[in-house]
């Protein structure tokens, strides 16, 4: 449904209030944006970018948990990241490069989104400096965050990284399924219960 039509239009404005990106927005700008808005009420696992795809979205999450994914030809999945309330996902990487995206965008949990296709965004930002800068900021602190998090893999022991997830995301542990955490950390789900048994998370 679209935002401007959406019964619980005046909760959703002040959600995406606190987006780490629309946060940025004065007034004058939500109210251009809003009318390109799409709320969208997501099932747990559900699909919201297809790996290899060029027609892309951006996201801002009111609610729930998605993870980026990447799969091979045999079907194995490594998870890049997960992101929860106030925060974004795009393939804004691979729309500048004018490649496929690289990763798959699934929820987690069940999750509402507030969506519209990237050309849009781009098109918006670039209208508007100051977003388009705190946008790209967090962007690159996302590639970042997920280069640090693959070394961490190859450079930490499984309580190492069980820590490191503790001390960066906190607030995800407990709300994340078992086996979604151990698979990312790269370690099998009864590794991660005797860490957390042990009180290593």
């Amino acid at each position: 449904m679209r935002l401007p039509d959406h019964p619980e239009r005046s909760v959703l404005r002040l959600q995406l209030r606190q987006n780490v990106v629309l946060k940025a927005l004065d007034d004058e700008q939500l109210d251009e944006l809003e009318p390109m808005l799409e709320v969208a009420d997501c099932r747990k696992h559900a699909t919201l970018v297809e790996q290899g795809v060029r027609e892309m979205g951006q996201y801002f999450i009111l609610e729930g948990i998605l993870k980026r994914v990447v799969s091979n030809k045999a079907a194995r999945e490594m998870i890049l990241r997960f992101a929860g309330e106030n925060d974004i996902e795009t393939s804004y990487a691979a729309q500048r490069l004018g490649t496929p995206t690289p990763y798959a965008i699934v929820s987690v949990t069940r999750a509402r989104v507030v969506r519209l296709p990237l050309p849009d965004w781009v098109a918006f930002v670039e209208r508007h400096p100051p977003v388009k800068q705190a946008f790209e900021y967090e962007v690159m602190r996302t590639m970042s965050e997920i280069m640090a998090h693959t070394i961490t893999l190859h450079l930490l022991d499984a309580p190492g990284r069980v820590h490191r997830f503790m001390r960066k995301h906190a607030e995800l542990v407990d709300r994340l399924p078992q086996k979604e955490l151990a698979s990312y950390l790269n370690i099998s789900p009864e590794t991660l219960s005797r860490l957390k048994h042990q009180g290593k998370i």
